[in-house]
């Protein structure tokens, strides 16, 4: 490192500045890293108490590694020196200058969770060069993971651009391939490399100093992570760091670490050897309606150019392109709020939005339809989805569901879907009759109560196990016509009802405000997970495999509009051939 153009003040604690000015309101943050810098702060106070050293003359030479050595790649940043922003100030110095007593590095693992664009891969490629060169261990192994090798290379090459824009890591690091078919960096001073890995390359034995995992929120198992893992029992101070942009599925392991690293950073859990960076924003915020909160999850906007009104990355401009599109194409906004504004959905590509959605829900009292014609849907499960009964008034545009889920699974079933079935069930949402399974006699003693109630003049019905539900209606006395809907894209041979018909109709229905749906959050949370498959005739269907949580509620709702709306066309119908026709 040059000494004479240091542009790092040696005693400048540019780490603590982040954290004091975050803290103090004058960087705008979200609340997971306002815990986070609280966290850094009060450990300064007591961290010695657990044998936490804060070592800022290590921070800062990390820190100065970035600015002294390392240039930025691309379009207008193509050889400009790599001034740290202060939030990726913060990140190094925390990571670098954080000791324990035996003055090795305190955190072995790192969450970053930023919006798309913010600067994170250049960022921890560089961690990933100092590791290499500059972090006293010898033969270190840098790895960029992931669970495919092509995704792996992106950041990998963002550390070979890197390379060869600096001088100083040029004359220093030897590189094995050419141009884009560079695989392997060497540091012949410590015996060290940096190279790309993936799950499915059937390596064994790496032992990584630094493994750097990029884009966890598409790692579908752990396998990668624990394969790291593995590999860092005989480092004395190896450093796992993953990157991510917000993800969709609450069931994987980026969710998992996603809500650990909040926890730590808010203190309810204590973990001194993990980093979290979460970026999120407040709640009731949103940046369809307020840039002001779009700080909080792109922590570069704020650090733009002098003069530059577009700001830092990704700019005012990209995103306020992207608020526009998402708000033409209901499609994106999923993807926009997911991407952009780190904001965590319920499907990667949702059926119908969330906004949407709750402008049809209303609170009423199912007796308010005492006698009122109706149809059901009937959507049976097996032990672990739900069963779900929807009955939908056509002459009052009204709908609710119920659902069944069993009970002696219940709080297992609440931490595996990650949704409180248990607080829904006092809530009065949901039944547990008591078992593994669900039994249907409690099913069928309920269409019997509703059948007393109501006019129900059909329920639709999934073919998957009403063999099981049939004897059930009987031995309770039920007598309702049970009408056959497909959930393929064929119609049913029976009754003509088609699931295609059938969401189109419900679609209508909800885009254009003509239906109240009692409030019910286990539906709520069926709607926002309900993703669709379509076929080359654009004839779509509910993909209960790329759906995300369950969406029985859904498809038993959408059936009951099916039925509906098929009676309703074959009474039209019927109608006109009973009338004389003029010619």
């Amino acid at each position: 490192m040059s000494k004479s153009k240091s542009r790092t003040s040696t005693s400048a604690d540019r780490a603590t500045a982040y954290a004091q000015e975050v803290t103090a309101g004058r960087i705008v943050a979200g609340p997971d890293i306002r815990n986070a810098c609280k966290r850094h702060l009060d450990d300064l106070k007591t961290g010695a108490e657990r044998g936490l050293v804060w070592d800022v003359d290590a921070a800062t030479r990390a820190i100065g590694y970035f600015e002294e050595v390392l240039c930025l790649n691309g379009g207008e940043f193509e050889g400009q020196p790599f001034l740290l922003h202060p939030w990726q100030a913060f990140i190094v110095g925390c990571l670098f200058g954080w000791k324990g007593q035996d003055g090795h590095r305190r955190f072995r693992t790192a969450y970053i969770e930023t919006a798309k664009g913010s600067g994170k891969s250049p960022l921890v490629a560089g961690i990933g060069l100092y590791g290499m060169t500059s972090d006293n261990e010898p033969r270190a192994e840098i790895y960029a993971a992931a669970t495919k090798k092509d995704q792996a290379m992106i950041l990998f090459r963002d550390a070979v651009s890197m390379v060869d824009q600096s001088a100083a890591l040029a004359a220093r690091i030897e590189k094995t391939g050419r141009g884009e078919k560079v695989w392997n960096l060497a540091h012949p001073a410590s015996g060290s490399f940096f190279r790309a890995i993936s799950a499915d390359d059937g390596q064994s034995g790496p032992r990584p100093h630094v493994a750097l995992l990029d884009e966890i929120h598409e790692h579908k198992t752990r396998m990668v992570v624990d394969m790291m893992r593995a590999g860092t029992k005989s480092r004395r101070q190896a450093l796992i760091v993953m990157i991510t942009n917000s993800g969709h599925d609450k069931t994987s392991i980026c969710f998992d670490y996603h809500e650990y690293a909040r926890a730590v950073s808010a203190g309810t859990k204590l973990d001194d050897s993990f980093f979290g960076f979460v970026c999120s924003l407040d709640d009731g915020d949103d940046p369809f309606q307020d840039e002001a909160c779009w700080h909080k999850v792109n922590p570069s906007l704020a650090f733009g150019k002098p003069g530059d009104s577009n700001g830092g990355v990704p700019g005012y401009k990209y995103l306020r392109e992207q608020v526009t599109e998402a708000r033409g194409m209901p499609s994106k906004e999923s993807t926009v709020r997911r991407l952009n504004f780190c904001q965590w959905v319920d499907a990667e590509n949702p059926w119908i939005s969330g906004p949407v959605w709750m402008r049809c829900e209303r609170e009423f009292d199912i007796e308010e339809l005492l006698g009122e014609p109706c149809f059901g849907g009937l959507d049976l499960s097996g032990s672990r989805d739900l069963t779900a009964l929807a009955l939908y008034f056509p002459a009052q545009r009204r709908a609710f569901v119920e659902f069944w889920t069993p009970g002696d699974s219940l709080h297992d079933r609440a931490r595996v879907d990650q949704v409180p079935y248990d607080a829904w069930l006092r809530e009065g949402h949901i039944h547990a009759p008591p078992g593994m399974a669900v039994n249907y006699g409690f099913v069928a003693q309920r269409i019997g109560e509703l059948a007393q109630m109501f006019q129900l003049d059909g329920i639709a019905f999934d073919p998957y196990r009403i063999k099981y539900m049939t004897p059930e209606l009987d031995a309770e006395g039920v007598m309702v016509e049970l009408v056959s809907h497909g959930q393929g894209y064929a119609k049913s041979q029976q009754s003509g009802l088609w699931m295609p018909r059938s969401i189109e109709l419900l679609e209508t229905l909800l885009t254009e405000q003509q239906i109240e749906i009692k409030a019910n959050p286990c539906l709520r949370w069926n709607a926002a997970g309900a993703v669709l498959d379509a076929d080359q005739k654009d004839n779509r269907i509910f993909a209960k495999r790329k759906s995300t949580g369950r969406i029985d509620g859904i498809v038993a709702l959408a059936m009951a509009v099916g039925a509906a709306g098929e009676q309703e066309g074959s009474a039209n119908i019927d109608a006109f051939l009973m009338d004389p026709i003029i010619v």
